[in-house]
């Protein structure tokens, strides 16, 4: 027996998932008419071609900065896919925004706590995730999530996406008010464009100071430099590097006569950065 399909149960399934209508239709078909059922058809079918893309690389997407609307949390969610195509397509952007929306509500520890959040319609991200790749034809997938919370609810954390969606940072001051927020977002492009590892000296690594070190002496070495001096030597080297690689040394990108610590400091004496977090597709 035909089952007779109408046009506004395929709209109400496409409005639903977000699937082709074809695809809506075909499912409503299979289903029997059963909304359900043809919501579970689509699903199975994202397990389907998630399954047969685990192992493509997803190097497109998008990367979303949302903060509070006091500004006391902030977070950045990099959804990734395969192509510039799907990336560039305002329902996927839009997608991104809404998983980025819950992790701001919720601010899991991590990816795999994100994906367990309720999505909507009594389905998680996770799985609302596996049904787009159904519905996009791509793999799909949270490849990062950074979030960031002023230390007992003291200071803001300012937001600033990069490129069209390819990179965001959100950069946690200790001090309030407006007059930080057109600083901080020149500070938060800094970060973007500057890639500083660490806040100051004190945020390096060991592991990566006493690598600096290392290199400088043996640059030193190399040179001919007498062995008495290379460690002093080494050390002018290390505090080059933290000059170059830490956020508050670093040379302020709008006007090279100061370091970023100067010009937050002549907006504000006490204004300074306590974290920052950067998240670039590639």
């Amino acid at each position: 027996m035909d089952i007779k399909i109408s046009a506004s149960d395929v709209k109400k399934l496409r409005d639903t998932t977000g699937a082709g209508m074809m695809d809506c239709k075909k499912a409503l078909v299979e289903a029997g008419g059963e909304f359900d059922k043809a919501i579970e058809v689509l699903r199975k079918k994202g397990q389907k071609m998630s399954a047969k893309r685990a192992d493509r690389e997803a190097k497109e997407g998008v990367v979303i900065a949302h903060t509070s609307e006091n500004r006391n949390k902030g977070v950045l969610v990099r959804l990734s896919c395969e192509t510039d195509f799907v990336a560039k397509n305002e329902d996927f952007v839009n997608f991104a925004k809404e998983i980025a929306d819950i992790a701001l509500q919720n601010l899991p520890n991590n990816s795999e706590e994100l994906l367990g959040l309720d999505y909507k319609g009594g389905i998680s991200i996770g799985e609302k995730i596996t049904e787009q790749i159904g519905v996009i034809g791509e793999k799909v997938e949270v490849s990062q999530y950074e979030k960031i919370e002023t230390a007992g609810g003291e200071g803001q954390v300012i937001p600033y996406i990069h490129m069209g969606y390819r990179a965001g940072v959100i950069v946690s001051f200790n001090v309030e008010g407006t007059h930080v927020v057109e600083p901080g977002k020149n500070v938060a492009m800094q970060v973007a464009a500057m890639k500083p590892i660490a806040v100051d000296e004190s945020g390096v690594d060991s592991a990566v100071v006493e690598k600096e070190i290392e290199i400088g002496m043996e640059i030193a070495r190399k040179e001919g430099k007498p062995e008495a001096l290379l460690d002093k030597i080494a050390k002018g080297k290390l505090n080059k590097f933290f000059k170059e690689n830490t956020l508050l040394n670093q040379s302020y990108v709008k006007d090279g006569k100061m370091n970023v610590d100067a010009y937050l400091k002549s907006v504000d004496p006490n204004l300074t950065v306590v974290d920052f977090k950067h998240v670039a597709l590639g």
